[in-house]
């Protein structure tokens, strides 16, 4: 029983991992493609929300979660696929974190043209460039380790 509830929060804390981290990018791209700096500033304000509720709880759960199933079921990080998931998991994290920054500063950036009423800076355009670019890696290490939480290849 206890390794069914541990497998059912490790499960539920990688879905939440990967569909807070693809619904913050659709909401994220679809307000910068609006070039509305309100709306930007507003949709921003919400996903770092979410950041911090949804994604911050999950990625605190993953580890403890996972530790704990490896000593359930006896694995040790010798497995190549626990191994992996470990370093791609702190690959994610080290994409992530900027990411957050990259938020918050955005929101910022967007909430200060749309009180004076102006363009969204240049600096706001640099910074969601790299926002984009960092969600390939970091989203693209939570995609690789849940394929070798499911596959568990053996090499």
């Amino acid at each position: 029983m206890t390794y069914l509830i541990l497998k059912y929060l490790h499960v539920i804390g990688a879905v939440v991992l990967l569909g807070t981290g693809g619904g913050i990018a659709f909401f994220m791209l679809m307000a910068h493609r609006t070039g509305d700096a309100a709306f930007i500033a507003n949709t921003a304000r919400i996903v770092v929300i979410a950041d911090f509720l949804f994604t911050a709880t999950a990625v605190a759960v993953q580890p403890v979660t996972g530790f704990l199933l490896m000593q359930e079921v006896g694995l040790t990080f010798s497995e190549f696929w626990l191994a992996a998931s470990v370093i791609l998991y702190i690959v994610a994290g080290l994409f992530w974190l900027p990411v957050v920054w990259m938020q918050i500063r955005m929101r910022d950036l967007a909430a200060q043209a749309a009180a004076e009423g102006g363009p969204l800076p240049d600096s706001y355009h640099v910074l969601y460039r790299r926002w984009f670019l960092f969600g390939f890696p970091g989203f693209g290490a939570v995609m690789a380790t849940i394929w070798l939480m499911l596959a568990k290849p053996v090499t």
